[in-house]
């Protein structure tokens, strides 16, 4: 369970979801629904074995537990094209300034085509910053963009951080905060999404998504699916213990308080855009009101 002051590296705990992510990219990579070569390498630098053996294939498919690494990989492709064309468009509209919040093994930096002038900060712990940095240079990895890391855990005074690396407050900037939000207890909710207001000049950008209530991850539903995919080693995560659970501000209404405009759609609806058919099953049910919010500030 989480506690105020618990730590983590890529192999435990919350970081060990980066790591999940990143093996979930290497699947839509490999199936070339996106474009990551580095996701693969930095999950087998990181060593958690189910993770590696998934981006290897050697994990059965089909069978009792219905494992099905194509339907993973669609559903991690759909949420990797949101924000990759979420950046694409604000930088291509004159954004120069983009900050990666909880940036895990994201490798964006290095492999999106950005501006001449984009700067990206990448915002997380000192561990996770300081890995993905040696084993991207280790695989002569070169940024595509001017790459600034932000070594601090988000509980602290990240804003002053940023700033102490070159964030200009004056300038609009581009944020996103994937698979964050239900990692952070209510006030730290809002916290962070006032924290951005105050750095964000008008015309900044914002994403993230959202679960609408994280008693989800509770619910039997996805406990009879989280026990199946246990049994083939993916008990490394369990998000039920990890997610902060109980009421919190709704996250549009938030936003729109403080001056945002929200646009929002559902993870069914993205599916369909991609050209995927959004699956019929008590898991996808369960998270159908998964939601994708872009923003901008007026």
């Amino acid at each position: 369970m989480r506690a105020e002051s618990d730590t983590w590296d890529l192999a435990t705990s919350v970081g060990a979801t980066a790591t999940m992510v990143a093996a979930q990219r290497a699947l839509a990579s490999d199936r070339r629904l996106i474009d990551d070569p580095f996701a693969a390498p930095l999950v087998r630098a990181v060593g958690i074995d189910v993770y590696t053996r998934l981006v290897d294939g050697q994990i059965p498919v089909g069978g009792d537990s219905n494992f099905d690494p194509d339907r993973m990989a669609r559903g991690m492709a759909v949420r990797t094209r949101y924000y990759d064309q979420f950046f694409v468009d604000a930088t291509d509209s004159g954004i120069r300034q983009v900050v990666i919040l909880a940036a895990g093994l994201d490798a964006r930096a290095y492999r999106l085509p950005w501006p001449a002038g984009t700067v990206v900060y990448e915002v997380d712990m000192p561990e996770v910053i300081d890995f993905k940095t040696s084993t991207l240079r280790k695989l002569g990895a070169e940024p595509t963009a001017e790459r600034r890391t932000v070594a601090v855990d988000l509980r602290d005074d990240w804003p002053a951080a940023l700033r102490e690396a070159g964030f200009e407050i004056g300038a609009p900037a581009v944020w996103s905060a994937e698979g964050l939000v239900v990692y952070l207890p209510s006030d730290a909710q809002d916290a962070l999404f006032d924290h951005i207001t105050a750095l964000s000049a008008p015309g900044s950008r914002l994403a993230l998504e959202l679960v609408p209530d994280t008693a989800i991850f509770a619910d039997e539903r996805w406990r009879a699916h989280h026990d199946r995919m246990a049994e083939l080693g993916f008990d490394v995560v369990d998000f039920n213990e990890l997610v902060y659970h109980g009421e919190r501000n709704h996250i549009i209404e938030h936003l729109a308080r403080h001056g945002w405009q929200v646009s929002h759609r559902a993870v069914s609806q993205l599916h369909a855009e991609n050209g995927f058919v959004y699956p019929d099953d008590d898991v996808a049910a369960a998270f159908a009101d998964v939601t994708y919010l872009s923003a901008v500030l007026r």
